[in-house]
């Protein structure tokens, strides 16, 4: 045999390779002890504890209370610890002391945490576009909706630095007016309820369910979403950067669990509907059944596939960085933030890729996909 750099190995190969089959051998037989150890190990210690965020009685909201009823936490292996907050801003702020890992939040609190504190959007709840709005007392409806420029000087009462601020902006510029022509006064949203009932405002910016309060309690009706006015406006899932890049497997399995719950709810719409009436009701927000199908029809929501496919970055921008693009520009024009943060540095789609990678995690995610797809 001619001798080359390999010479010695070509002239073993035979016994090498008799070797290397009785290693594999012996891999594959010790392969479901390790796994049955780890197991063992893994139902000693527990489920993980996992610190959830979310606003209570909202829609994008839905799918944690879901889980919880159906105990699917416990089938990835987490133990959520949920803290509720009446807002966003409260909620971003908490991220920054560590007092949860992962949530649910709006655009706009997403966009100023991760400006301030770091803060990972790593998913998408929904798309609220046409149910943040502008709304005005139904006696004046036909009147400004006709001729929008009565609104000139008018008070606009509206929780400023929110979702449903973004979409009135946007409105305004649709009739070709400015921020500037109207008097904007700041309220919260149970205040602003208060206040149309009560006779002491008519026009306001507010987000659902109390879009229908006000459709049912003081005959308001919509003049403009932040659809009708081209601003999309898009719910955030959302993770603590130094929590997800510690346990990045823990925020993937958060997600997958989130991704199941709506697939449920969309192939079982009827006790869905019936468990979201319970929802809003443990958090103090009696909703009609009309107003419960409102929710469901006007607020789309995303399967895995789709998330991936909006956050693409397949040739530049993806179309989530889009979004949140024209809303963080918007957050630094009324002084939110000095200047809106690139999307690249914060939106982050990794998580949703590891469930799409994961085979066991994407079944868990995508269970009931095909029951909603028929039905």
């Amino acid at each position: 045999m001619a001798r080359t750099p390999f010479g010695s190995i070509v002239s073993r190969g035979g016994s090498l390779r008799r070797f290397a089959r009785l290693l594999l051998a012996g891999a594959i037989a010790l392969a479901p002890l390790r796994l049955a150890a780890e197991e063992s190990k893994g139902a000693a210690e527990g489920p993980r504890k996992i610190g959830v965020s979310y606003q209570p009685s909202l829609y994008w909201a839905l799918p944690y209370y879901i889980a919880s009823q159906k105990d699917w936490w416990k089938e990835v292996g987490l133990a959520p610890d949920f803290a509720v907050f009446p807002a966003g801003a409260p909620q971003v702020a908490a991220a920054q002391a560590g007092s949860w890992d992962v949530g649910g939040t709006g655009s706009v609190p997403a966009i100023l945490g991760a400006a301030r504190f770091g803060l990972l959007t790593v998913g998408l709840t929904n798309d609220e576009s046409k149910t943040n709005v502008l709304m005005v007392k139904g006696d004046r409806y036909d009147a400004i909706l006709k001729d929008p420029k009565q609104l000139a000087g008018q008070k606009l009462l509206v929780t400023t630095n929110s979702t449903a601020d973004y979409a009135a902006r946007n409105c305004l510029k649709k009739w070709g007016l400015s921020a500037r022509d109207v008097r904007f006064v700041n309220l919260g949203q149970a205040q602003i309820i208060s206040a149309v009932i009560a006779d002491a405002g008519e026009v306001v910016g507010v987000w659902a369910p109390n879009t229908y309060t006000l459709e049912e309690k003081a005959k308001a009706r919509v003049l403009c979403s932040g659809a009708d006015a081209g601003a999309v406006v898009p719910g955030a899932l959302v993770a603590r950067a130094d929590y997800a890049k510690a346990h990045p497997d823990a925020v993937a399995k958060a997600l997958a669990v989130y991704l199941r719950a709506w697939g449920w709810a969309k192939a079982n719409p009827a006790e869905a509907r019936a468990m979201a009436k319970r929802f809003y009701a443990e958090g103090g927000v009696e909703v009609s059944d009309a107003a419960i199908d409102q929710e469901f029809s006007l607020r789309p929501t995303f399967t895995l596939a789709q998330q991936l496919k909006a956050m693409a970055r397949t040739g530049g921008p993806s179309e989530v960085d889009g979004w949140f693009s024209r809303i963080g520009a918007f957050m630094a024009e009324v002084g939110t933030i000095p200047q809106a943060p690139d999307p690249a540095g914060y939106i982050d789609d990794a998580f949703l890729r590891r469930v799409a990678d994961d085979p066991k995690l994407k079944a868990f995610a995508t269970a009931f996909d095909a029951g909603a797809a028929q039905r």
